[in-house]
């Protein structure tokens, strides 16, 4: 079987037992409880087989992951709401997106229709990619935000043809990239980011990678670098990296 086969069989295991990833014992972000009123959002979570620009990691790897990317958006320094942040694209749900109640049959289980619809539809706006060649998979079980008050369900897809992507709105995303899996899981990539407020230090896992076609860097922390730790570990992919590498979060 090909590496890409592989991996999308890891991620359709991954789809299946989705409802099992749920957040509570890891230490996160601010990941906890929310309020009553909170907001429903989703994300989307896609891998797809890796472009033209390669891993700048050192070393080679026998594991699925090393012919994968997976999309990111970082969001402007001008946003409200985790300004330069990079994410995965999404949003709240809209009217349009239908009843979150609706139910969608998929590889990995029934899913909530709106949140899919939500995901994809925040993500072609983000970044202009086709939905028409994404493959949803399913989704992960939903994360409460207590900083923003929302409750996100990770929507995780599979790029089976995929379309050129870049920034729509200025106003929204700073960067539009699609970083390679062996980026992501490189050791030297890896460490938790920390902040502290008041009396309270909260880490989250992080890493820093190579932006494509820059000699730049960015770092992905927060509510995403735990999703990232999270699906990477489930996928069965992750290496082992010193977890004693505590560095400040990029505020």
């Amino acid at each position: 079987m090909s590496p890409a086969h592989d991996a999308y069989q890891d991620l359709l295991r991954v789809a299946r037992g989705g409802h099992l990833l749920t957040m509570e014992d890891r230490e996160p972000w601010r990941i906890g409880r929310i309020e009553p009123d909170y907001r429903r959002s989703a994300v989307l979570i896609l891998f797809g087989a890796l472009d033209e620009l390669p891993s700048r990691a050192r070393g080679g790897t026998e594991g699925v992951g090393r012919d994968l990317d997976v999309l990111l958006v970082q969001r402007a320094a001008t946003l409200r709401s985790h300004p330069g942040q990079v994410a995965f694209p999404g949003g709240r749900l809209d009217p349009e997106d239908g009843d979150p109640e609706e139910r969608l049959d998929l590889p990995g289980g029934t899913v909530s229709a709106a949140h899919v619809r939500a995901a994809l539809r925040e993500a072609e706006e983000e970044t202009g990619l086709d939905p028409r060649g994404v493959e949803v998979l399913g989704a992960l079980a939903p994360v409460p935000l207590p900083v923003s008050n929302h409750l996100v369900t990770p929507v995780l897809a599979w790029w089976h043809e995929s379309s050129p992507v870049d920034v729509v709105d200025h106003a929204e995303s700073s960067l539009v990239f699609r970083v390679p899996v062996l980026d992501l899981l490189d050791p030297a990539n890896r460490h938790y980011a920390g902040v502290t407020r008041g009396s309270q230090t909260y880490r989250s896992p992080a890493f820093t990678v190579p932006v494509p076609g820059t000699s730049g860097t960015v770092t992905v922390w927060g509510f995403t670098g735990v999703l990232l730790d999270r699906v990477l570990t489930a996928l069965g992919w992750a290496v082992p990296w010193d977890t004693r590498r505590v560095l400040p979060a990029p505020l």
